[in-house]
């Protein structure tokens, strides 16, 4: 269970590494886009979809991540009300119901992702793929990081 927690650890490293140099491009592209509006009255045809195409992945990304490090907000006045064992358990149904949820993404997305496959981006022509491919990723890691609080319980200890 440790290497699984561990494996968890890393991924959501990764994800938010890669979030914060989405959210820097973003800013980069953004002010790209104005300096060149605005200074020299020409609009780059490309950044708005580059800005578009990062803030997906930052949005997606954050609420998996929020998921990891259990930044969701939640009503606990039923919970609060129950005994400790009772109340872990509680716990641990609602990260598996998220990781259900985070499933359910996955495969919605991935239907999606196939009904829209061949398409490209209007102004760049990158593979719409990409862009579309955030929704099973984010589902996926939703998942993952459901299923590693579930293991871990409201203690942070592995069950």
């Amino acid at each position: 269970m440790r290497a699984f927690g561990a494996f968890t650890g890393a991924v959501a490293w990764a994800t938010r590494a890669s979030i914060g140099l989405a959210a820097v491009l973003m800013l980069l592209a953004i002010t790209y886009q104005v300096v060149l509006r605005y200074g020299f009255g020409d609009t780059p045809s490309w950044s708005e979809e580059l800005a578009v195409l990062l803030f997906s992945w930052s949005v997606l990304g954050g609420l998996a991540l929020g998921v990891h490090e259990g930044w969701h907000v939640r009503l606990t006045l039923l919970p609060d009300l129950l005994p400790a064992r009772l109340r872990a358990w509680t716990e641990r149904l609602t990260e598996l119901t998220t990781a259900a949820l985070g499933v359910f993404l996955a495969w919605s997305g991935w239907r999606f992702l196939d009904l829209t496959s061949g398409s490209t981006s209007a102004a760049i022509g990158y593979p719409i793929e990409i862009l579309n491919a955030l929704a099973p990723l984010c589902g996926a890691l939703v998942a993952l990081f459901a299923l590693d609080r579930a293991l871990r319980g409201p203690t942070g200890d592995i069950a």
